[in-house]
This record gives structure tokens, sequence and C-alpha cells, in this order.
């Protein structure tokens, strides 16, 4: 069991606003650094196996600069027909995916990483989620593109918001996953690596 340890330093491998937010929920004291990572996959890879890559892959890149910081890394991932649904950063190609999506049940593979250098601690996990589409008409979607301009979101559905309203079903056992960083995982991996969340957040907080 590792010796526990109230305050490392907690630094989020991402500039992704819906991380930052989701991390923020657990009243931890954290900085965000942006890695130097490639996100195209590899020949024949999976999403759920991209997804895990990447996460480590962030992680990993901030942890070199930062060794004695514990550094969480996340990557998503989107599975449509076994083949990998990023974010579409067009209208044109947000229209598409969600015209493919329609009616249908995706996987939504959310990789999660935590990283400190100073002692070799590595550990990534990968929290899927199925998302049900409804049956989606071509004006459904231009309205619910022009309002959210999810452009930035895997497969181009927000559902903290409205993209809420093109599901059917959202089945996870880690309900912010979806969203970007799945919350249970993180403090599982925080706590294995002798870092309590809700200990040190108790502390911040006297």
């Amino acid at each position: 069991m590792p010796a526990l340890n109230t305050s490392p330093r907690l630094i989020l491998a991402s500039t992704s606003p819906y991380r930052r937010e989701l991390l923020q929920r657990l009243r931890l004291p954290f900085d965000t650094v942006a890695p130097a990572v490639d996100e195209a996959a590899l020949p024949g890879e999976t999403p759920a196996a991209l997804s895990e890559r990447l996460s480590l892959a962030k992680a990993r890149a901030v942890a070199r600069h930062h060794p004695d910081a514990l550094v969480i890394g996340s990557d998503q991932v989107a599975a449509c027909d076994g083949e990998p649904v990023g974010k579409p950063h067009t209208h044109e190609r947000a229209v598409a995916q969600l015209l493919r999506m329609s009616g249908r049940a995706i996987t939504f593979h959310t990789g999660l990483a935590l990283v400190r250098s100073r002692d070799g601690f590595e550990q990534v996990v990968r929290v899927p989620v199925e998302v049900v589409f409804r049956a989606l008409s071509r004006d459904e979607i231009e309205t619910y593109l022009r309002l959210e301009q999810p452009y930035d979101c895997a497969g181009s559905a927000k559902c903290e918001t409205l993209g809420i309203g093109l599901l059917d079903a959202i089945r996870s056992d880690d309900p912010t996953a979806l969203i970007g960083l799945p919350l249970i995982a993180t403090c599982r991996l925080l706590r294995a690596a002798g870092f309590d969340p809700v200990m040190t957040a108790g502390a911040h907080h006297v």
C-alpha cells in the first residue's frame, strides 16, 4: 500500500474546458498543461486501444517535465462500425457524423491515465459509455449544430447541453465519462497513487 501523500501537485494534461470543469468538481487544486501528442490513430488501431494509448501518451508527455506531480491524461474516441469517430472540427463533418449515428447505439471510449514519473507510477483504464441516438431528421441536426456548434466534441454530441435531446439512452457506470473525464475512475486511480481526493479536498477547505 503506497504511503498516503495529501499534497502532491496535481496536473491535468489537457486544455479542454470540459475536463477542467469536471476536475474542479473534486474541489482539488490543480494545474493544466497542454500535452504535445499526435492524436492520429495507428494503422488498424481500434477506438478502444486508441483512447487508452492517447490518454497514457498525454500523461507521460507532461509528466516528463513535472516528475513529482500526479498527471492525469484522458482521451475520448467514439466507435461506429468499429471505426473511430473523432472531433468533427467543421459543420459538414458534424452533419455527416450525426446522420451516420442516427438511430444507432454508439460506444464512446474514454481512456484515463495517471502517471507520476518520480517513482514510475502508471495506471491506465478505459471507461466505455453506450449512447443510443434517436432517429434524427436533417432539420433537427442542422438546428442543433447551429445552436451548439459542438465541433470540438467527439461524435458532435454534447450530452451536457442540448445534445441530450438527440438521445434515447446513455448507459454507463461512470456518469461523467461521456463529458470527457470519468470522475469515479479518476478518484480510484488517485487513491491507488496514495492520494485521497476526499481528505485532500477537506484539507484545502478547512
